[in-house]
């Protein structure tokens, strides 16, 4: 039996970015904002591929990606989301691990405004670049997690209420 991997030995600390968790996955606010509101999806069990995802797993997917995008789009004015599933870390190691994880990129095409301060997606309309540096400093990080969090709350209340009509 393999060992536990990263995601499936978080510290406390690390879970401290937790946006939301659902019954099978787990919403963390990226620590590298190169992005502004990046984050990651973590599958709540230990899974190495999207081809072995359940079928409920699927459908809780679908309905983050719902509530993410239209977050990103009304609380931080995102015009798309980039969405990847790369595992190619995992496999630096002679015995590779993977646990099935999602990166979403919301994608401004005007300026984000943060305590004043504008930050701009340079490379909208392309895509995003590697090596990038980290955008936010600590205090605009917590605010954007505290923006995501309220949003989040908000459009899975209106998701919620909208499937219940």
């Amino acid at each position: 039996m393999m060992d536990k991997c990263s995601w499936c030995t978080l510290s406390a600390e690390e879970r401290k970015w937790m946006l939301m968790q659902t019954t099978n996955w787990t919403v963390y606010m990226a620590d590298e904002q190169d992005y502004i509101g990046r984050c990651i999806l973590v599958l709540n069990r230990h899974c190495g591929c999207l081809s072995e995802l359940t079928d409920s797993e699927w459908m809780d997917l679908k309905h983050l990606i719902d509530s993410l995008e239209r977050c990103f789009r009304a609380v931080l004015g995102a015009e798309l989301c980039n969405w990847s599933c790369l595992l190619n870390s995992f496999y630096k190691s002679s015995s590779p691990n993977p646990h099935l994880h999602l990166h979403v990129r919301p994608r401004y095409k005007e300026p984000v405004s943060i305590n004043g301060i504008q930050y701009v997606d340079e490379e909208f309309g392309h895509h995003y670049m590697l090596g990038k540096e980290n955008k936010l400093g600590e205090k605009e990080f917590k605010e954007i997690f505290d923006v995501l969090k309220r949003g989040l709350n908000i459009c899975n209340v209106c998701y919620n209420f909208e499937e219940s009509t």
